[in-house]
């Protein structure tokens, strides 16, 4: 299985922008996807608290199942049930649940409350996702587990035994899906795990996949597993305020989990039974955007078929620009030549153009011109005085550079709204332009 990851705490786009996408997702190789609602998905009753004011509604969650059906791609929801679940700890409501009492990211596994409210979201969540055979339940990065006073009361009376702690929620988690469920499978992150003995492990067998690395397999054997998957990434890992995707970076971490999948047929009776390809779009609920959906169209089409052709051979390569309508793709420089037809190209090459050259030009303008600095400095701008014979000297030249880039940037905001909800809109452009357009503006403001 290769499921690319939906990352929707961030930026999650109107299903309109899915339509499109799904069928190139199928034509590269796709063959599921791996969707993080977090507060985007349309919970209901005592959870509505839960939603984004912008959330999918229950038709647009059937919508989205649709067209993952008529595009052959299987459909794996993920809940957070322990760590990042900073979007249901940050409500008054279940400030109780925290594991520290000053951090939203983590549960507090002792509390029946957490286990009872976990119950509803995972049934809420699965009530709609009747088609689906898998679910992953996350897991990862559980920060400050064993720091609550209630964490440090169990582990005093059972041997310090982290591991066994964490393994005892998950079972909880795990016990719940598999009653209820029938024969659904259950996919977790296992960066928790890793620091988990074999013999924990196998006294527990949480699950029979999660995704792990080489150095990592052959513990994983030993303690029973009979699966694993792997998780790469196409975009959202290379810094958090990343908004240009660097291709070769992503090519490279692909080609060396090419380099493990052909390790594992040593390891028998383990078997590889997928690849997550992840796409962050926050690192967590808290932090800012990183890369936009469309900026990383490229480098998951190069990803895609990187892993279908074993390699990012000519044909992988040829496929690539075929079905993004592209000339050609320069992977040191992360650029792609050519107009491209695919979902989003306008959004791909106007942040092209903020990120190269919006803060390069006004900052030119700005710092360079000595005019400004000499006679429109913020000392004269502050006191309101200036020779109207040196102000001219620069102002044709700022105004025309203000109105271009105010026309580009009416432009592009028309495109945003069209894949996007108005809140990603006014976060993209907050974080990605008005720092270096503001600048500009009230040079601008000042001078007229």
């Amino acid at each position: 299985m290769r499921l690319v990851h939906l990352d929707l705490k961030g930026a999650a786009p109107r299903v309109s922008y899915l339509e499109q996408v799904f069928p190139l997702l199928s034509q590269l190789g796709a063959n599921g996807v791996l969707i993080e609602y977090e507060d985007m998905f349309p919970f209901k009753g005592e959870l509505e608290i839960l939603r984004s004011p912008y959330a999918y509604s229950e038709e647009d969650i059937e919508r989205i199942q649709q067209l993952a059906e008529q595009h052959k791609l299987e459909v794996v929801p993920l809940v957070q049930t322990f760590g990042h679940v900073e979007f249901i700890l940050k409500h008054e409501k279940f400030q109780h649940l925290r594991e520290v009492e000053r951090f939203p990211n983590s549960f507090n596994p002792h509390v029946p409350d957490t286990l009872a409210l976990l119950k509803s979201i995972l049934s809420q969540v699965m009530e709609k996702h009747r088609r689906s055979t898998w679910i992953h339940i996350g897991a990862d990065e559980v920060f400050h587990l064993g720091e609550g006073t209630d964490s440090k009361n169990w582990m005093s009376h059972n041997k310090g035994d982290m591991g066994t702690m964490y393994l005892k929620h998950i079972k909880e988690v795990l016990g719940f899906l598999t009653a209820q469920y029938w024969g659904l499978r259950v996919l977790m992150w296992d960066d928790m795990m890793r620091k988990i003995s074999v013999g924990a492990l196998r006294v527990a067998l949480v699950a029979r996949a999660c995704p792990a690395a080489v150095p990592f397999l052959t513990k994983y054997v030993e303690s029973g597993f009979e699966a694993v998957w792997f998780a790469s990434a196409f975009k959202g890992t290379t810094g958090p305020a990343q908004a240009w995707t660097p291709l070769s970076y992503h090519l490279k971490n692909h080609l060396s989990w090419l380099k493990v999948m052909q390790a594992v047929p040593r390891l028998a009776p383990l078997r590889l039974q997928g690849v997550v390809l992840t796409g962050w779009q926050r690192y967590d609920h808290y932090s800012v955007l990183c890369e936009l959906l469309p900026v990383s169209i490229p480098s998951l089409a190069i990803c895609l078929q990187t892993l279908v052709n074993g390699g990012f051979t000519e044909e992988a390569k040829r496929k690539v620009l075929d079905v993004l309508g592209l000339e050609s793709v320069q992977l040191e420089q992360s650029t792609c030549e050519g107009r491209g037809t695919f979902p989003g190209v306008e959004i791909y090459h106007m942040v092209e153009q903020v990120n190269g050259h919006l803060k390069e030009s006004i900052l030119k303008a700005l710092e360079e011109e000595s005019a400004i600095k000499g006679w429109f400095s913020p000392y004269h701008r502050k006191r309101q005085f200036g020779n109207p014979r040196n102000l001219e000297s620069f102002g044709s030249k700022v105004l025309k550079l203000h109105e271009d880039w105010e026309s580009f940037v009416r432009d592009l905001r028309a495109q945003l709204e069209r894949t996007y909800f108005p809140d990603t809109v006014e976060e993209w452009m907050e974080e990605n332009i008005n720092p270096y357009l503001d600048q500009l503006r009230d040079l601008v403001r000042d001078y007229r």
